[in-house]
């Protein structure tokens, strides 16, 4: 497993990457630097397969992060809401109670509450991600640094 710096990982999140491939070999867990793993996250290395969550991305209370899946920069993926065999690309925004399981999506899309992604699915009927969107989930990093340093502050590591 490979947390860069800034990191926020709230309480009761789970991040494992515990189960090998056919070979016995297992690829790392990264989540990548000023991105935060809020409350009841769930990061699971399927057959020791990669997950790799990009830099400045949120992940919303009780979502869960399946390997093999590739998270982009920049990515807001929301309570409640599974990834899973796939890739999101930078800048999307996945809204709350949503599935994408098995369906790459480009970067800047959004996701509307309670979509179920998956293959066969009509990407053309997805919009890109809107100015208040991208807004809001900048705040939520932001606010999450600010715990990180809080933390680190009562930690004396600062």
């Amino acid at each position: 497993m490979i947390i860069e710096d800034n990191v926020f990982v709230g309480p009761y999140a789970v991040i494992r990457a515990d189960e090998v491939d056919e070979a016995g070999e297992m690829e790392p867990v990264i989540i990548m630097r000023d991105t935060n793993i809020q409350d009841g996250v769930v990061i699971h290395s399927r057959s020791g397969a990669a997950v790799i969550i990009g830099e400045r991305t949120s992940i919303a209370h009780r979502s869960i992060v399946h390997g093999p899946c590739e998270v982009g920069d920049d990515v807001f993926i929301g309570f409640n809401s599974v990834v899973f065999r796939t890739s999101i690309g930078r800048g999307c925004v996945i809204r709350h109670n949503c599935v994408v399981d098995g369906l790459d999506l480009p970067k800047n899309f959004h996701v509307p509450p309670m979509s179920n992604i998956g293959p066969g699915f009509d990407l053309n009927c997805i919009s890109q991600v809107l100015p208040e969107y991208s807004a809001f989930s900048e705040s939520v990093v932001s606010a999450n640094h600010a715990l990180v340093h809080g933390y680190k502050k009562l930690a004396n590591e600062l």
